[in-house]
């Protein structure tokens, strides 16, 4: 996709077309900002129908933290593919979660919050990239990690 084409909010009929994730792992609803090659803002509501919060935990429903590293690293990959020039562009090209570092989560994420994650390109190596990831709810972080993703061969 070249830069021009790039209309914001991206929604999530678009994100289907660059994410090769479905129900119930797409957990990126909304891109509002971007400055390809360099960052991204997007959107995850959080709402009780999760099938996650069946089990996550009966009474007391809580976002597996687990899935909120995962919003992050699908928003990396939204930023390699909304940064890539329509000429490299491969629809439906898999990126994969490789390496986390210095995961920390600040507080629980539940019913009703809506993610605001911000992935930050650290690093480009070969066919890899580091990002510095965010995520807050009503502007303060709930988690933040290093996230390294490679393209995947095929």
């Amino acid at each position: 996709m070249s830069e021009d084409a790039i209309k914001l909010p991206v929604d999530v009929s678009c994100i289907l077309h660059l994410l090769p994730h479905r129900y119930p792992f797409l957990l990126v609803d909304r891109v509002i900002e971007l400055e390809p090659h360099q960052r991204i803002r997007a959107l995850k509501n959080v709402t009780y129908n999760e099938p996650f919060f069946q089990g996550h935990f009966p009474g007391r429903p809580v976002m597996p933290g687990v899935l909120v590293i995962e919003a992050m690293a699908q928003a990396g990959g939204l930023l390699t593919q909304l940064s890539a020039d329509k000429d490299n562009h491969k629809e439906g090209q898999l990126f994969y979660l490789v390496k986390v570092d210095n995961a920390r989560f600040n507080r629980m994420v539940v019913p009703g919050d809506q993610l605001d994650i911000e992935v930050k390109v650290k690093r480009l190596i070969r066919n890899m990239a580091l990002y510095e990831c965010a995520a807050r709810v009503d502007d303060k972080v709930v988690a933040s990690a290093e996230i390294l993703c490679a393209e995947g061969k095929g």
